[in-house]
């Protein structure tokens, strides 16, 4: 299962996390945070007549708060959303590897951040995740959020690894460099081509 972000007026949605900037002179943090992203723009970055790949992970049939974690900077100037994904049987006996971190809270694997499925993203698919208790959340929003707090928690702990982990994998790819993971990530530079011929519309 999965989290993501949202935009629009009554749009469905899907949870991400996290700011960061990169800059030619160097890195600067922002303090991340947990977005949504509107399904429209996902469709376009899934539509591989335009461009898109697959592989992007949907936020729609029953995946509207599928998680992703942050906003990234990268050597370009692109931002980036990086999805969450929660916990499998697997990663109990796999170690981190460059394209994935799992995500260890007291001991306990609660999930993994999925660098090779990072997509480009602007500001205008971007809103603020709601993770304020209300009176009348059921006790299943309840614990939803309490488990997106303590994610946002760890992965603000760990910022500067996701930062850096973000930007030596985007790098490796689209230099060429050929590595044991490659075949996993997303087209980086074709995706960013989506992402820009969807925000000059």
């Amino acid at each position: 299962m999965h989290d993501c972000l949202v935009i629009g007026e009554h749009a469905k949605v899907g949870l991400w996390f996290a700011a960061l900037f990169l800059t030619m002179k160097g890195i600067f943090i922002m303090e991340l945070n947990l977005y949504r992203i509107v399904p429209k723009y996902i469709d376009a970055l899934r539509d591989e007549t335009n461009g898109g790949d697959k592989r992007v992970y949907d936020v729609r049939n029953g995946k509207e708060h599928r998680p992703f974690v942050g906003v990234v900077v990268v050597c370009n100037g692109q931002k980036y959303c990086i999805p969450l994904t929660s916990y499998k049987k697997r990663f109990e006996n796999m170690r981190d590897k460059i394209d994935i971190t799992r995500i260890i809270i007291d001991g306990e694997i609660k999930g993994a951040v999925e660098f090779s499925r990072m997509i480009p993203i602007e500001d205008a698919q971007l809103r603020n995740l709601d993770m304020l208790y209300h009176k009348h959340d059921t006790e299943g929003q309840r614990q939803n959020k309490n488990n997106r707090i303590e994610t946002l928690k760890w992965c603000r702990e760990h910022s500067d690894d996701i930062v850096n982990k973000a930007n030596v994998l985007y790098n490796m790819y689209i230099s060429g460099q050929d590595f044991k993971r490659k075949k996993d990530c997303l087209n980086f530079i074709a995706l960013e081509e989506v992402c820009k011929k969807y925000n000059e519309k």
